[in-house]
């Protein structure tokens, strides 16, 4: 480790460092200054690392001479200390003989030495400039951070994983000596692995530069193991690859499981005991659907946590990623016109949205696990969860999912008459999978209510489906009525078109609307309920990165929020456990609709039934 420090003088002599000080509370004995002005800084690197930012922050103070530090020179530190805090066991032994130096020029050495000759009335010469470069590379250009994508040569790797892990390189979100393994059970070379991603990679297009020579570094830093059918010695083969490239330096590893469902257990427990390191941290990232129903799924829960901590484990659903999603708690904790507001008082009902329309293609496990398993079970119960919970203490991942549990336990169970259910009607001639089951749904609408003090007889109604009209993704959330509105006569009889909603859409168009009533300019007295609309797109000129991109990076920096823990992903099977009972009992039936139009006829009933207004399409 060398840390550079420029256009300052220090205000120390050699005598003055050699002579015990204490930088840091008991390490007056690990300083010493060696000849040719080197201040050697020994002990060990898991002790030194995270001290580092209390050494520069004493030789600003000393110097007298606080300016402003780059803000991503102090996040490198901060992300350098939380590194360290996931890895509480010291790497004192491993790394006892290691020593750190901090080297200061000769000229500086030298006028250090004119300075100290002078008398003690004279000042330092103004200084109008400060930076302090640091530049970290415990590792000699080996690998601090691995990344195995297993099951590297599927479509998810190729069109979403590599891309997102490119983008996050590209922007400086990982480390320059980072390294990316491909792994699956085709028979390729390195150089065709890369051959195979590269089509995929794009670079940023409100920031091209030097595309060309970072997607060349992306590549070069890209391996592939041909890890055969035997997932146990394929995975010993992995980590002995990835051992190789990390030269036997301290290295973290995430491994992002894009395997079919079937085979998910046994590589996964295969990966526990042969591939992860010993030096570092490991996360594995698991890819929905998570199980095929309460049994299965808790089955591979107690088979992780037999390899696994809980927080190693980040349970990925790609529409969380969303800046919708992101955007909750921020719109909800730091904003007092909504906060106050959020609660049966003064809300009347809530709809989330989910519909795609047919340019948006299903994966292949779909027959069988339907609209149900595949995105009410995670994204709409979780959206839900967002929305309802009580503030936490902090922003800390663990304390945002002990909220987020509290709400879907507080979920009353299900009855059949709030639940509607639909299947579209295809043939061969369009381009849609015409082998579902008849039991498949690809519609899925009901009406839930959480049964706690805030939420206590508000409708949270959720509809999803696949091959509607239109692609579309929002949450709307309709408040009461004024009571004893002094307008009333004026807003006609109809009074849902005139209460206040707060839309927050992610597709088509991302925007924030609030719908308000207001005065018709002109003569006359004349009502009309208008829309405050803020358009992502006319705002913010930036191109907004892809779901994977935020969760990968979530992954890295150790954020699970957006991640189901095990308790989160029971309480959600026994909230949808009931409708699938019926569905395989033959107690409930889908309803068919048509293939691009608006959804079963039976969900605009249910919608009135709970007294919602349903929301144009």
């Amino acid at each position: 480790m060398s840390a550079s420090i420029s256009h300052f003088s220090p205000p120390f002599s050699e005598s003055s460092i050699a002579s015990p000080i204490s930088v840091f509370p008991g390490a007056a004995n690990n300083f010493q200054l060696s000849g040719g002005s080197r201040l050697v800084l020994h002990g060990g690197a898991g002790s030194f690392c995270w001290r580092f930012r209390g050494l520069k922050l004493r030789i600003l103070k000393r110097l007298n001479r606080w300016q402003h530090v780059p803000a991503n020179e102090l996040k490198g530190i901060r992300n350098q200390d939380k590194v360290l805090s996931d890895n509480p066991s010291s790497n004192d032994e491993q790394y006892s003989e290691a020593a750190s130096t901090i080297s200061l020029s000769n000229g500086l050495a030298e006028e250090h030495t004119r300075k100290t000759s002078q008398p003690k009335t004279s000042t330092l010469p103004p200084v109008t400039t400060f930076s302090l470069n640091l530049n970290v590379d415990d590792n000699h250009g080996r690998p601090s951070l691995c990344i195995a994508v297993i099951g590297a040569t599927g479509e998810l790797a190729k069109k979403k994983i590599f891309p997102a892990l490119f983008a996050l390189y590209y922007s400086g979100f990982l480390p320059e000596n980072v390294g990316i393994f491909g792994y699956s059970r085709k028979d390729l070379t390195d150089e065709e692995l890369r051959s195979l991603i590269a089509s995929t990679l794009t670079c940023r297009i409100d920031h091209q530069r030097d595309c060309g020579d970072k997607m060349d570094a992306f590549l070069s830093r890209t391996y592939y193991l041909n890890g055969g059918y035997d997932n146990k010695e394929g995975m010993s083969k992995l980590n002995s690859r990835m051992e190789q490239i990390e030269g036997g330096y301290r290295a973290n590893r995430i491994f992002y499981l894009s395997v079919p469902h079937e085979a998910l257990q046994d590589v996964a427990s295969s990966l526990g005991d042969n591939a992860q390191t010993k030096k570092g941290w490991n996360r594995i990232i698991i890819e929905k659907p998570f199980g095929f129903d309460a049994v299965s799924s808790q089955l591979f829960t107690k088979s992780l946590l037999s390899k696994y901590e809980e927080k190693q484990i980040y349970r990925i659903d790609h529409l969380l990623g969303r800046n919708l999603i992101e955007n909750l708690t921020v719109l909800r904790f730091s904003n007092l016109v909504f906060e106050p507001l959020w609660s049966r008082t003064y809300i009347r009902n809530v709809q989330v949205i989910l519909s795609e329309d047919l340019s948006m293609p299903r994966g292949r496990y779909f027959d069988g696990y339907g609209v149900i398993r595949d995105i009410v079970h995670s994204h709409m119960l979780q959206t839900i969860a967002l929305l309802a919970m009580e503030p936490p203490i902090s922003l800390d991942g663990e304390d945002i999912r002990n909220e987020k549990v509290k709400v879907l336990r507080s979920i009353r169970e299900l009855e059949p008459s709030d639940v509607i259910l639909g299947q579209y009607k295809a043939t061969s001639q369009d381009k849609v999978d015409v082998s579902l089951s008849s039991r498949t749904p690809t519609f899925f609408a009901a009406a839930l209510y959480i049964d706690n003090a805030r939420w206590d007889g508000v409708p949270f109604m959720i509809k999803a489906g696949v091959g509607l009209i239109k692609h579309r993704l929002e949450i709307r959330i309709q408040f009461n009525s004024v009571p004893g509105n002094l307008y009333r006569e004026r807003l006609g009889h109809n009074t849902d078109l005139t209460t206040n909603e707060l839309i927050l859409r992610d597709v088509p168009d991302e925007a924030i609307l609030v719908k308000i009533n207001n005065k018709i300019p002109g003569l006359g007295l004349h009502l009309d309920a208008s829309e405050l609309n803020l358009l992502y797109k006319d705002k913010y000129n930036v191109e907004v990165p892809d779901s994977y991109e935020h969760l990968l990076l979530d992954v890295i920096d150790g954020d699970n929020h957006l991640f189901l823990r095990s308790d989160e992903l029971a309480a959600a099977w026994s909230i949808i456990t009931p409708v699938l009972q019926w569905i395989d009992q033959d107690n409930m039936a889908p309803e068919l609709y048509e293939l691009g139009g608006r959804g079963p006829v039976g969900s605009y009933y249910l919608w009135a039934k709970h007294g919602v207004r349903w929301a144009d399409d």
